[in-house]
C-alpha cells in the first residue's frame, strides 16, 4: 500500500485486509487518511459521518469498476502500443457514458434537515 500511494494525499478507502496500525500511521504522516471498516478484534473508532457513508458506498464504486472492465471492456493486457491503449480506454469510457442505467452515489442527505452541515 505505501508504494502504491506515494504521491497521493486526501482519503483512501480500502478493505479490512489492508488494515494495520503501522500502515495507518505511515500514511497519516504523509497526509493520507486511510479509511476501512474495523476488523472484529480491533477497537471501535470514531469516523466522520461522510466517511462512514462513503465507506458504505464502496460497493457502488466497485460495480462501476466492474461495468468498465466487463461491459465496456477497458481491461485488456496486450496492447501493442501506448496509443492503442489510450484509444481502447477512451472508447470504453465513451461507451460507459451512453449506458442507460449507471450506478450513482448520493451522499448528501435530503431527508435529514436536522443534521448540521459540519458533519458533511
Amino acid at each position: 500500500v505505501p508504494e502504491m500511494t506515494e504521491d497521493i494525499i486526501g482519503k483512501l478507502f480500502g478493505d479490512r485486509g489492508y488494515v494495520s496500525q503501522k500502515i495507518f500511521e505511515e500514511l497519516y504522516e504523509r497526509g493520507l487518511e486511510f479509511i476501512t471498516k474495523s476488523k472484529k478484534n480491533m477497537k471501535n473508532r470514531l469516523l466522520k459521518l461522510i466517511d462512514k457513508i462513503l465507506l458504505r458506498k464502496r460497493a457502488v464504486i466497485e460495480s462501476v469498476n466492474d461495468y468498465l472492465k466487463n461491459v465496456c471492456q477497458i481491461e485488456h493486457s496486450r496492447h501493442r502500443s501506448p496509443l492503442n491503449f489510450l484509444v481502447n480506454l477512451l472508447a470504453g469510457l465513451v461507451a460507459y457514458t451512453y449506458l442507460p442505467n449507471k450506478p450513482s452515489i448520493d451522499i448528501y442527505p435530503k431527508d435529514l434537515p436536522a443534521l448540521p452541515p459540519a458533519l458533511f
